[in-house]
């Protein structure tokens, strides 16, 4: 009986894994193909693959550099919002309000605000602060993006940390910053690290501020791959090419850092 539960869980788990993949191989394979059989009825599954795409790809833009932006954009942002959310997170757990429930549940609330619509008046500031199309404006408009739900996963991954050896650390007279440099950041260092893994990710896939906040300088990964959408119509091998070329350093770094990612996310799960 077990067995037969243990095989089920198996082809479940296989089934969904292969259902959730299927995307990014569909992708994968029309990248290689010519962009007759890319839109051909029905589907061709078996071709001869060319590179023609991803030559296409690196002619009509500068790959490396929008790879440059991503990357600063990316890890800036998740710095900078780990700077702000450590501390608030801290105060938060450690030293409650009454109103502190209230805060966190209005930070997660700013997350179902579309972000159309406060487009207009983040536009107007970054043009009079000077700083659209820079790396410095995404920075800034991905670390407050996230904010919330990096507050929200370090105050649970904070609230797993025994008190006691904080108010050891206090009797001890070590001063706030201390607790958490020595004492907090240690103890909680796999949840901040997958947290932060996570808003890179997030960081690396938003697509609506580059599109709208940058044009050349600054731009992107994802608004590389809106290059390939034109008036002429959806280039899909092409698109699909630069597509491919976009997540590849994501999905490198999230395979090498998948233990430290899932023990993080379980951080204090089990006691």
């Amino acid at each position: 009986m077990r067995a037969n539960n243990t095989l089920r869980t198996t082809v479940l788990g296989w089934a969904v894994a292969l259902l959730m993949f299927f995307p990014i191989g569909w992708m994968a394979l029309t990248a290689f193909k010519t962009e007759l059989q890319a839109v051909s009825t029905p589907p061709v599954l078996f071709f001869k693959p060319t590179l023609e795409n991803f030559a296409a790809v690196f002619e009509r833009g500068d790959y490396l550099k929008f790879t440059l932006n991503s990357v600063l954009v990316s890890f800036g942002s998740t710095f900078l919002a780990l700077a702000l959310a450590v501390p608030a997170a801290y105060r938060m757990v450690f030293h409650p309000t009454p109103r502190t429930g209230s805060t966190l549940l209005w930070m997660l609330s700013t997350k179902m605000m579309p972000p159309v619509g406060v487009l207009v008046p983040i536009y107007l500031l970054f043009r009079d602060a000077g700083l659209l199309d820079t790396v410095t404006g995404l920075v800034i408009v991905y670390a407050l993006m996230n904010l919330p739900i990096v507050v929200w996963m370090l105050y649970t991954y904070f609230k797993d940390v025994p008190r006691e050896i904080l108010e050891a650390g206090r009797v001890d007279g070590a001063s706030a910053w201390q607790e958490v440099q020595i004492l907090l950041l240690p103890l909680a260092w796999p949840g901040i690290a997958s947290t932060g893994l996570l808003n890179v990710i997030l960081a690396w896939n938003e697509a609506f501020w580059s599109l709208n906040l940058t044009t050349s300088k600054a731009a992107p990964l994802t608004a590389f791959i809106a290059a390939f959408s034109s008036p002429e119509g959806l280039f899909w091998a092409k698109l699909s090419a630069a597509s491919l070329l976009a997540i590849a350093p994501i999905l490198v770094v999230g395979w090498f850092s998948q233990k430290q990612l899932v023990r993080g996310l379980t951080f204090g799960a089990v006691k």
